[in-house]
């Protein structure tokens, strides 16, 4: 069967194709993972894999991103990346480009808080034309905090010195923790359930990232925008901005300004301008949230054309053929190693010094046994002799002299054995047992 041509794909065009594919539909993830196999070559990139407790990924972070990393990653750290997924083409691995690093736990809340952001600006729930007008003429305004706080405390105070007719409806909630959240679109339903007042003033004190993490809530800024009654969010001090300051009508930098921005003081000209200051800030933030979208698809797809993604890619082989190369010198340098410890072994057992030591334990062992069998012969010997000795005590004329014998010699020395053997005037020697006697026949 003839296949049309254009569907006969190379591989190298189809990992190309794959990796423009994964590039172009995900864009920038942020990934919580461990990293394990963690390696930084000579080229100043970094390699790694990231994994969790049933997959992992292969992650590559380049020289010119991982020096803005403010710490060493070591294998089994948890971190928090940014990055992009792509192909190694000539892998055909699929991989994330890291271009940023944190350890869990820190930054984690703030790139919720961002992503939250882009994803309700694109909903359209911070833009301008959404937002409901404050009534000129306030009679009642509700206001939805904590019962004992500081800031209901702040705002009663600025209302009576401003202006002491507005009456105040307290919609007590917690505005702190885990159910915060829950609870103040409760307070904010209970409100518009009621209509009872003419306004709405979220409003909490200072505090840390996590102390307001409730006003980040997507439910609370639903529950915002779904609203039938205007709200004022004015939660934590200047510096503090919430996705409820984004997502409210008028956003206050403090408690005490929200409930001026709601009363009138003699002219009520600084209303007015807080008012349009506030609307002008929430139009210059959403147009500038609209530009950095815009912004971020654009580099995206700049950084798809980059040439200096194929420089990385190129980098990226190199380090690969760098490790392949190490992995062959360090196997290679194994081999010669045991075949030199085994050429090493063989000549050992030919050595004249082996052989030397070895005659030298034999001819010990030798000189041993020789000594060994001289102390058995001369003790054999010794055992023989003196039953020898024995023997011949016992059969000798000494022993017969011990008994009281005597034997006599003439002057020749022949031994007597008759006395018809002497004559008169020979001269006899008798031997005793100790001792000899000269005598003369008469």
């Amino acid at each position: 069967m003839k296949m049309p041509k254009n569907n006969v794909y190379t591989v190298s065009r189809l990992n190309g194709e794959v990796r423009q594919l994964l590039e172009g539909e995900l864009g920038k993830i942020w990934l919580n993972a461990e990293i394990s196999n963690f390696a930084a070559p000579g080229s100043g990139h970094w390699y790694l894999t990231l994994k969790d407790n049933q997959a992992q990924i292969r992650c590559a972070m380049f020289k010119g991103r991982n020096r803005s990393v403010s710490f060493k990653p070591i294998n089994g750290q948890q971190v928090l990346v940014k990055g992009s997924i792509s192909v190694y083409e000539p892998r055909g691995d699929y991989q994330l480009i890291i271009e940023s690093m944190l350890p869990a736990g820190d930054g984690l809340l703030a790139q919720q808080y961002e992503a939250l952001k882009m994803k309700l600006a694109a909903e359209g729930l911070f833009a301008a034309d959404t937002k409901r007008p404050i009534p000129s003429n306030i009679q009642k305004i509700g206001v939805i905090t904590s019962a004992t706080g500081a800031a209901l405390k702040d705002v009663l105070h600025v209302l009576a010195r401003r202006d002491s007719s507005i009456e105040v409806v307290v919609y007590p909630t917690q505005v702190q923790g885990e159910p915060a959240a829950q609870l103040i679109c409760n307070a904010i339903a209970i409100a518009n359930a009621r209509q009872e007042v003419d306004v709405l003033l979220l409003t909490r004190g200072g505090g840390s990232l996590e102390d307001l993490w409730c006003f980040n809530s997507e439910d609370l800024a639903h529950a915002i925008y779904n609203s039938a009654l205007p709200v004022i969010s004015a939660v934590g001090h200047e510096i503090d901005t919430t996705i409820c300051d984004y997502v409210a009508d008028v956003r206050a930098p403090t408690p005490s300004a929200g409930a001026e921005l709601l009363s009138k003081d003699a002219e009520n000209k600084g209303e007015k301008l807080g008012l349009f200051i506030s609307r002008l800030r929430q139009s210059w933030q959403h147009y500038q949230l609209k530009t950095n979208s815009r912004m971020s698809t654009l580099t995206h797809r700049l950084q798809r054309q980059d040439p200096k993604r194929r420089l990385q890619q190129y980098g990226q082989s190199f380090d690969e053929m760098q490790f392949r190369l190490d992995a062959a010198i360090d196997k290679k340098l194994a081999s010669l190693a045991l075949k030199l410890q085994q050429l090493t072994y063989r000549l050992n057992q030919q050595s004249p010094a082996n052989k030397l030591e070895l005659e030298s334990q034999r001819l010990g062992y030798l000189t041993s046994r020789l000594k060994d069998s001289i102390k058995e012969k001369l003790a054999s010997s010794e055992s023989s002799l003196s039953v020898s000795a024995h023997q011949l005590q016992t059969v000798s004329p000494l022993a017969t002299l011990s008994r009281g014998y005597s034997i006599t010699q003439d002057s020749n020395g022949k031994v007597l054995l008759k006395a018809s053997d002497v004559s008169v005037g020979d001269m006899l020697t008798t031997r005793l047992l100790e001792g000899e006697v000269q005598s003369k026949v008469v």
